[in-house]
């Protein structure tokens, strides 16, 4: 285990580097000038010797190679630059956006995984009954629903008719219900849908009427197809983490939750490149950082991978 651990750690490493790469290449082949950018958004007016002297401080003088090497050893020691904006450090504004998103990120979480595991559980339970029928009907409607116009029903019923909880904004724990619910909805029907499908074909199998014929209990039987159906759930759940944060966009937005996606919508209107160009780092970072606990989980889960995995 040890082993396989150590093998999935190094080949992160020249993955990493050549994310840092892509997302250092992307901000560079901005058809925008960065020194104009940088002078325009505090009101100065861009004269050739202000754009000069501007483009010497931002490093915009020296060779491409030699930027991305100076920027990597700032990323390593933990500076992500300053905002063109108000000059202030963008992994100082990065760490002040993202406990907002995480609590976000991880309700709808905690949202998606009951509500996927139940259902599915019923699903696979009542197969070919009403129960099935009708919960089928609700994943399918959900993965149909765009997001926007879920969020936005979901504040007309609650907020506006019910007035039970607030429209937009943190303002304590009950905010976070509406936008949670609204970026969890169309992965509970994907998860949903998923388990339940590995579920039915999982208790289909000869071990399972095997167990069955060795007297199991009925509880027992159900917690060894479930553990069995979880190896491609949770692949799909563990990346789904990064996927939340990466796209509140739409949902930070709408109730202007003061997250990750509201600050990198900010600095997509003002370009503001370094704060765009670290938040595409922090999400690669994140993919690979979830994939990687993922993998090595699903191993502890089922040794036929770590057996494949040394093969």
């Amino acid at each position: 285990m040890k082993a396989y651990i150590l093998r999935r750690l190094l080949l992160t490493i020249p993955l990493l580097l050549g994310i840092s790469f892509v997302s250092f290449v992307i901000i560079q082949l901005s058809p925008s000038d960065p020194a104009e950018v940088a002078v325009r958004v505090n009101e100065i007016v861009p004269t050739d010797e202000v754009l000069a002297l501007t483009r010497e401080q931002l490093g915009l003088n020296k060779p491409f190679m030699t930027r991305y090497a100076d920027w990597m050893c700032a990323v390593a020691q933990g500076d992500l630059g300053r905002r063109y904006v108000d000059n202030k450090p963008v992994a100082q504004e990065l760490a002040r956006a993202l406990p907002p998103t995480l609590w976000l990120a991880l309700t709808a979480t905690l949202f998606m995984a009951v509500c996927s595991v139940g259902m599915a559980f019923l699903c696979a339970m009542y197969e070919g009954r009403t129960v099935d029928y009708l919960l089928r009907s609700f994943i399918f409607l959900g993965t149909a629903t765009p997001g926007f116009w879920a969020g936005l029903l979901l504040m007309w019923l609650f907020s506006v008719k019910l007035n039970w909880l607030p429209t937009s904004g943190m303002q304590g724990a009950s905010s976070v219900i509406l936008p949670a619910a609204t970026l969890s909805l169309s992965y509970i029907s994907t998860y949903a849908r998923l388990l339940r499908n590995s579920m039915v074909l999982n208790k289909q199998k000869p071990s399972v009427l095997y167990a069955r014929a060795r007297g199991l209990t009925r509880g027992m039987i159900w917690r060894h197809i479930f553990r069995n159906s979880l190896q491609s759930t949770l692949t799909g759940l563990g990346m789904s983490l990064p996927k939340l944060m990466a796209g509140t966009f739409v949902v930070e937005t709408i109730f202007a939750w003061p997250g990750l996606g509201w600050l990198c919508v900010t600095a997509i209107f003002n370009r503001d490149f370094p704060v765009i160009q670290a938040y595409v780092l922090l999400m690669a970072v994140m993919f690979v950082g979830c994939n990687l606990l993922v993998d090595i989980l699903c191993a502890v889960i089922d040794p036929r991978l770590r057996a494949r995995g040394q093969a």
